[in-house]
């Protein structure tokens, strides 16, 4: 049914549970939750609207008042969006190691983006948000350690998840964790509500920060002192920083937490790839990589099973990384096979 908006915030969430066909498990029901259908793409849109709201209505975000975050990428963008619809001047911090075309989008939106040195990884670009802020009395919306970002979850993604599959079983759901923030929304209203579903979490093998069991060192206010010793750089973009977020730490210690999966590099390119070309799904690396642990869940779980995956971005966010890294702009031979094998409208051959 048709419906008319009041603005693009109003259009964030309410994004489709999809079947996955070729790719599922026989006797097994796999589905995705695609937040690609969020308005600037990926599932911190929600989590941008969450915390600009929230500091709007406990006063603490003036109008006019200038926003800053540490991101690499997806919140950010988000937050541009948001920012953009609702009059704030936006100043984003970002590794420079993160893809060219985050930034690029951030800035068509109106946000500057400070690039910081790849060496100090996801705490320097966080390091240098807190000195923006501190320096310029700008809002820093902390989305690492802001219970708004879980609350936005628990108020929407949960909601949509239960409605989605109100009536039937869901007896695995699975995610990764960025900030934590649908992590521990999520899990919060499913051990409420649907407590019989095992939550499922998975991160990089790369970097298995929860797996070591060792704890993170942290300020007063929650957030990181520095970078977690199991930590080493990975290229599942958004599925990690290099440290626990305060938020996935609180859910692990509130047992939010059922299972914990590591997925290696090489898995979640793959399944990224494999959900484009056999589910026509356009998503980015950290979804193949929660997509890679979603088809581990299912080749132990008990025949009949449901499971629901989230998939938190689009793949277009990725096009100048190692997943595109086999895709030419020019034709392949087979391509230039076929181009020759009618008579008409071939391009003229390449000058030496």
């Amino acid at each position: 049914m048709a419906k008319r908006y009041a603005n693009i915030c109003e259009t964030i969430g309410s994004t489709p549970v999809v079947k996955i066909n070729r790719l599922a498990p026989e006797g097994i029901n796999l589905y995705v939750k695609i937040e690609a259908f969020n308005p600037l793409g990926s599932v911190k849109d929600r989590l941008a609207l969450g915390v600009i709201e929230a500091a709007e209505e406990a006063g603490e975000l003036k109008p006019g008042q200038t926003v800053v975050e540490a991101t690499s990428g997806n919140t950010g963008i988000g937050l541009a969006m948001v920012c953009a619809q609702r009059g704030y001047p936006l100043v984003v911090t970002m590794a420079e190691s993160f893809s060219v075309e985050r930034r690029k989008l951030m800035r068509f939106l109106g946000a500057k983006v400070v690039l910081t040195p790849a060496k100090e990884k996801g705490s320097g670009m966080v390091k240098k948000a807190v000195e923006l802020a501190e320096k310029n009395g700008w809002f820093l919306t902390r989305q690492f350690e802001n219970p708004a970002n879980p609350d936005m979850h628990e108020r929407t993604t949960a909601r949509e998840i239960l409605d989605d599959f109100d009536g039937g079983p869901l007896d695995y759901w699975v995610t990764g964790f960025g900030t934590g923030g649908t992590f521990q929304g999520v899990a919060r209203v499913l051990r409420r509500e649907r407590p019989d579903t095992k939550i499922i979490l998975c991160e990089p093998a790369a970097a298995p920060m929860l797996t070591s069991g060792q704890p993170q060192d942290r300020n007063p206010d929650g957030s990181a002192v520095s970078s977690h010793p199991a930590f080493t750089p990975h290229p599942i973009q958004g599925w990690s920083p290099d440290f626990i977020p305060k938020i996935t730490g609180d859910a692990v210690e509130k047992g939010l937490m059922d299972e914990l999966l590591t997925v290696s590099n090489e898995e979640a390119m793959a399944c990224a790839r494999d959900l484009a070309t056999q589910e026509g799904i356009f998503v980015g690396v950290s979804c193949g990589g929660t997509f890679a642990a979603a088809l581990a869940v299912c080749k132990k779980a008990p025949k009949g099973s449901t499971v629901l995956c989230m998939l938190p971005d689009t793949g277009e966010r990725y096009l100048s990384t190692p997943l595109f890294g086999h895709i030419e702009a020019d034709m392949n031979e087979e391509e230039l096979e076929l181009s020759r094998s009618t008579p008409g409208y071939q391009l003229a051959p390449a000058a030496d």
